[in-house]
C-alpha cells in the first residue's frame, strides 16, 4: 500500500486516539506517522477480488477476513508499528472495540512499482516477525504474480511464486485457496502497462 510520507513524532497512544477522528489512514512507525495516499483502481480491484474469495471460503468458519480499514499491531523490539494491510485473516481476533488485530495469520498486500520497495522490504520484515503469522501474500498489480512468503515448520520463511493465471494457492493454514484467475479477473494487463509507462515519463518529465 502506498504512503505519502508526512513526519510527526507521537506516542502509540496519541495515534490510536488521532487516527478515530483523522479523515484519511495513517500508518505508525516507532513514532512517525505517514499520511496514506490514494490507491490506484486496479488495486482496489485486486484487494477486493482477493477479500471476496477469502470470504466466500472462510464464512462460518473460526477464522475472519479483515479490509484496508483494520490495521494489524506489530510489536518489535525496536518499537511498535500499525499498518493497514490489503487484506488479512485473523483466527484469534482482538475485543470488538479495538481498532487493529495483533495475531494476522495471513496478510496480503497488493504492490506495484512504486510501493515495492516498502511492501518487500520494511512491511515484509515487520509481517514476518509476528509470532502468529504464517503466509505473507505480495500480489503485483501489472501482472499475475503473486509471491507468497509461508513459515515452514522450524519457524522460517521461504519464498514460493505462483505465476500465471492458471495458478492456484494453497492456504492450509487457513483451509483456502487462492486462485490468480480469480483475483485478477477482468484486469486488462496490457493497458496497465500503458498506464504505467505514462506515469513515469511524466516523472522524469517532472524531475527535469
Amino acid at each position: 500500500m502506498s504512503a505519502a510520507e508526512k513526519w510527526h513524532f507521537v506516542t502509540v497512544e496519541d495515534y490510536l486516539a488521532e487516527e478515530e477522528v483523522s479523515p484519511v489512514k495513517r500508518e505508525y512507525r516507532d513514532g512517525i506517522v505517514y499520511d496514506m495516499a490514494g490507491a490506484r483502481n486496479v488495486h482496489n480491484d485486486i484487494s477486493v477480488r482477493a477479500l471476496g474469495q477469502l470470504y466466500l471460503q472462510l464464512r462460518g468458519k473460526p477464522c475472519q477476513p479483515c479490509n484496508s480499514d483494520t490495521k494489524v499491531r506489530i510489536r518489535l523490539t525496536s518499537g511498535t508499528r500499525f499498518y493497514y494491510p490489503d487484506a488479512f485473516v485473523v483466527c484469534n481476533p482482538n475485543p470488538a472495540n479495538d481498532t487493529y488485530h495483533d495475531a494476522p495469520v495471513v496478510v496480503l498486500e497488493v504492490t506495484s512499482p512504486s510501493t515495492r520497495r516498502i511492501d518487500l522490504g520494511e512491511k515484509k520484515d515487520a509481517y514476518l516477525a509476528i509470532p502468529t503469522l504464517m503466509a505473507y501474500l505480495v500480489a503485483e498489480s501489472t501482472e499475475p504474480v503473486v509471491q507468497v512468503f509461508r513459515r515452514s515448520p522450524n519457524g522460517d520463511f521461504h519464498r514460493e511464486m505462483a505465476i500465471g493465471l492458471e495458478a492456484i494457492i494453497p492456504l492450509p493454514e487457513i483451509g483456502v485457496t487462492l486462485a490468480l484467475a480469480d483475483l485478477y479477473e477482468g484486469i486488462d494487463f496490457e493497458a496497465e502497462a500503458a498506464a504505467l509507462r505514462v506515469m513515469e515519463e511524466e516523472a522524469l518529465y517532472a524531475a527535469t
